[in-house]
């Protein structure tokens, strides 16, 4: 069962571009990513998505069923933490989850300690005396505290620091293995692979990519790095080059004969070949779509 499917999802404002032909499905219990750079369309697909904003043409499906049609039953069962939270100021921060617990007609007390405990987050304070990493955990708290069938998360962990962010996704790594689907928006790259199943890449407003993580792992470049010379043999057709120090290190995607054979003719001391990481075949894939324009 799909719980999240768009077809040829589109939006544009005015004539600037901010999705074309979007088709996206997502199946019930995934931990899905959704890998771009900022202004790649990210944000655009998720208010799409939670039917915060009218798509110029085709249509999303959550749960089975138009979100423009039956929004309100749909987002009962959803959890959204946008990118950037705002809440009304003056308000205490236990004050902002009861709100929210009310909007979707549950008493989530017992759930929003739990919460609040693993974060660290004291519910005493009024919102404008937090920092920016301490309103992500509000986001959190709020998105969470009804135990929703779907997450949407748009950026989720920009504030929060590494301890921070680790206990958020041991959060998430739970509510998935409950059966939640989990729809993470990111352009940090190690969060979708370390945490992510499958993964659709999206650049200039469409999807350019859409697999599993470990396929779209897979590529034949590797990353080369010579110790003793400070440049690549053009011959070499390297990409990426980075040079360090007495080292230069590359991605070579050609034939390892050819690669022994050159290397053979330098002034190395010493080589390693490994396995490029998700960034760089990020950016391979970005590559990849330039050329065929």
């Amino acid at each position: 069962m799909n719980i999240i499917e768009t077809h040829k999802l589109t939006k544009y404002y005015g004539k600037s571009r901010g999705i074309i032909e979007l088709d996206l499905s997502v199946s019930k219990g995934e931990f899905f990513g959704f890998i771009g750079p900022n202004g790649a369309g990210k944000s655009t697909t998720i208010r799409s998505l939670l039917g915060l904003i009218f798509p110029t043409s085709g249509e999303a499906k959550i749960f089975g069923k138009d979100i423009n049609r039956y929004k309100t039953e749909i987002l009962s069962s959803i959890g959204y933490m946008p990118s950037e939270a705002n809440f009304y100021s003056g308000m205490k921060v236990k004050d902002i989850i009861l709100l929210s617990a009310k909007m979707h007609k549950k008493n989530c007390a017992d759930e929003a300690k739990k919460l609040c405990e693993r974060l660290a987050l004291d519910t005493e304070k009024r919102i404008e005396e937090l920092s920016l990493g301490n309103r992500k955990k509000v986001s959190i708290v709020c998105a969470l505290q009804h135990n929703p069938e779907l997450c949407i998360l748009d950026e989720p962990t920009s504030g929060l620091d590494p301890l921070m962010q680790r206990e958020f996704f041991d959060i998430l790594t739970e509510r998935n293995k409950n059966g939640a689907t989990i729809f993470l928006s990111s352009h940090v790259l190690s969060e979708i692979q370390k945490n992510c199943s499958r993964a659709a890449i999206i650049k200039g407003g469409r999807l350019i990519a859409i697999d599993s993580v470990e396929n779209l792992s897979k590529t034949n470049a590797k990353r080369v790095t010579f110790h003793g010379i400070t440049s690549v043999p053009q011959e070499l057709c390297a990409k990426s080059a980075q040079i360090n120090g007495d080292s230069v290190s590359f991605l070579y995607n050609g034939g390892i004969k050819e690669l022994l054979g050159i290397a053979n003719s330098l002034p190395i001391y010493d080589m390693t070949i490994t396995e490029p990481d998700l960034e760089e075949i990020f950016i391979h894939y970005y590559e990849k779509g330039n050329e065929e324009k």
